[in-house]
C-alpha cells in the first residue's frame, strides 16, 4: 500500500487537474501542510480496508467538494467534521482524527466557512452504506480518474468530466489498487462514464447525482444484499 500511495502522490497537477495528495492550493488550502494531511487521511482510509474489502465502488473523478479537500474518495469535509448525524465519522477514519484542509477565509459561502465543503453524492453514498448490514471496512470507494479535473477558466472550485487519456491513466491506478484488495472483491461502477471505462464489468449502478439517488439506492441494494 505504501508503494501505491507513493504513486498517487507522484502525479503532477496540470493547468486543469489537481492532485490533492501532492499539491498545495495557496488560495483555498489552509496551509502548505494540507496535501500531507490529506495523504494521511487516504492512508488511514485505505489501510483499514485493504484486507477486508468485499466491494469496490468506482465513480468518475474527484470533485472539489469532496476529496479535493477531504483526501478521501467520495467523502466531504462536512461528513468528516461530524455535521451529518446519520454518518459515523469513525466508520470512515477509525483511528485518525480528521483535520480540515480548506481555508475558511476564502470559503465561497458562509456554510462552507463554518462547516467545510459538502458534496451531495458523498452524503447519499455514505448514508446508504450506513443503512446496510455491511461493515464500513468492507467497501472501498474510488474514482476512475483519482484526481480533480476542473475547468481552467472557471477556476479550482469547478468540476469537469475527465478526458479519455485521463480515464486511461486512471485505469492504471485502479488496477494497482485492485491488486492490493482480496481476490474476490466485487467491482461496481457508479455511473455510465465509469461503466464505459471499466468495459466488461457486469455490475453497475446509476450515479446518484442529478436526481438519480433513488435508483442508485435501489440498484446498489440488490447488488450488496
Amino acid at each position: 500500500m505504501e508503494a501505491f500511495l507513493k504513486r498517487v502522490s507522484e502525479y503532477e497537477s496540470t493547468q486543469d487537474t489537481y492532485n490533492p495528495w501532492a499539491s498545495y492550493d495557496p488560495i483555498y488550502d489552509f496551509g502548505a501542510e494540507a496535501p500531507r494531511i490529506r495523504l494521511a487521511h487516504l492512508k488511514e482510509y485505505l489501510g483499514c480496508r485493504i484486507e477486508k474489502a468485499r466491494y469496490l465502488l468506482v465513480a468518475e473523478a474527484v470533485g472539489y467538494q469532496g476529496a479535493k479537500f477531504s483526501g478521501v474518495p467520495l467523502t466531504s469535509e462536512r461528513i468528516l467534521l461530524g455535521y451529518h448525524s446519520e454518518i459515523e465519522v469513525t466508520d470512515i477514519l477509525p483511528t485518525l482524527k480528521f483535520k480540515r484542509t480548506s481555508n475558511a477565509l476564502t470559503a465561497p459561502s458562509g456554510a462552507v466557512k463554518t462547516k467545510g465543503f459538502a458534496e451531495p453524492t458523498a452524503t447519499i453514498v455514505w448514508s446508504f452504506l450506513g443503512e446496510t448490514k455491511l461493515r464500513p471496512t468492507e467497501v472501498v470507494l474510488w474514482n476512475i480518474f483519482p484526481f480533480h479535473p476542473f475547468r481552467k477558466h472557471a477556476g479550482a472550485l469547478s468540476n469537469r468530466a475527465p478526458r479519455a487519456d485521463e480515464l486511461a491513466l486512471g485505469k492504471k491506478y485502479l488496477d494497482q489498487l485492485i491488486a492490493l484488495l482480496p481476490p474476490k472483491v466485487e467491482l461496481i461502477a457508479i455511473g455510465e462514464k465509469a461503466a464505459q471505462t471499466l468495459d466488461g464489468v457486469p455490475a453497475k449502478v446509476r450515479h446518484p447525482a442529478n436526481g438519480g439517488a433513488r435508483i442508485f439506492r435501489e440498484q446498489l441494494s440488490k447488488l450488496v444484499s
